[in-house]
């Protein structure tokens, strides 16, 4: 490991902080403090994994697995109980795949057209800001198109994000329609050979289906400039909100077809980071990138195996 992915492991097991304690500690202390597997051991593991925003269904799975593993061998000891169910755990979490390893990945198309939605609140502008710099840190050009055309608040702060990104911005004063910033936006990029553009939203309000309308009309335009594009469309979801983000994953992806990932953000912040598995379980959707904090190099490539690591590290 370089040095420069320790300083990023480092800002991760940081991160997952909150989560560790509430759901490895408290599974630890739990087998601490009983020592064998039995039916009110299993109960409170049970509400230990569901307090942690693990999901029924992933939490009823692990409790059947662990059933069905101290069933057929004989654990002896505190240790080989813990190694057992932290072994569990991790093969759930460690399932939590994702197409998306790296910034500095190979363009097969350009521009490559990424368009972010999410409601108000959960951290879009800073999300399409860190992701800018990511992306220009890996050696690519940028240009953020701000279609977020009703709050004017919410192109000053985008701006400001893609001036600390080092990234250019297209904005309109003259126009009122998301759509014609996301057309002439992505029409740029194409005469100037942008490797990477990146479309803001609105912060829409998902049961207002005037609003997704919108959304499906920037996707419509971008295509009159390239019929392939957007290649991603990122659905960013606040940590800390539970089962409202995940209500609002869904009703994205009921009213634009063609989600490809989640910017889950606040991971910091919350003690319930097993909403990463339940979003892949229910909504069959990858978390593609993680917050982590406030910097601007604090969204991090969401990858299992780190995940894990930095979760499970004693």
């Amino acid at each position: 490991m370089s040095f420069l992915d320790k300083i990023g492991f480092k800002k991760l097991k940081d991160g997952l902080f909150k989560t560790k304690e509430n759901l490895v500690d408290r599974v630890n202390r739990l087998v601490n403090a009983r020592g064998v597997i039995d039916d009110d051991f299993l109960a409170e593991l049970e509400e230990i994994l569901i307090s942690s925003d693990i999901g029924f269904d992933t939490s009823e799975t692990l409790i059947n697995n662990i059933r069905e593993r101290t069933q057929k061998d004989k654990y002896t000891d505190q240790k080989e109980l813990n190694d057992l169910i932290n072994d569990e755990l991790k093969k759930v979490f460690a399932d939590t795949t994702s197409e998306f390893s790296t910034f500095d990945f190979e363009l097969k198309q350009k521009p490559y057209v990424i368009m972010v939605v999410g409601v108000n609140g959960v951290g879009k502008t800073t999300s399409i800001g860190k992701l800018a710099y990511n992306f220009k840190k890996a050696g690519k050009s940028v240009l953020i198109g701000s279609a977020d055309t009703f709050r004017a608040a919410a192109n000053d702060q985008l701006e400001i994000w893609a001036k600390r990104a080092g990234v250019d911005i297209m904005q309109s004063k003259s126009t009122s329609d998301p759509a014609s910033v996301a057309f002439e936006t992505v029409k740029n990029a194409v005469a100037k050979n942008i490797d990477v553009v990146i479309i803001d939203t609105a912060g829409r309000l998902h049961n207002k289906s005037h609003l997704m309308e919108e959304l499906k009309k920037i996707k419509r335009v971008i295509q009159k400039v390239n019929p392939d594009a957007p290649q991603e469309i990122f659905i960013v979801i606040d940590s800390t909100t539970g089962q409202n983000g995940l209500n609002q994953a869904k009703e994205f992806s009921k009213a634009l077809d063609g989600l490809t990932g989640i910017i889950l953000t606040k991971l910091d912040g919350t003690a319930k980071g097993g909403i990463v598995l339940k979003i892949n379980k229910e909504m069959n959707l990858p978390v593609r990138f993680i917050g982590i904090g406030e910097q601007i190099d604090d969204l991090q490539v969401f990858d299992s195996l780190s995940f894990v690591e930095a979760m499970f590290e004693k």
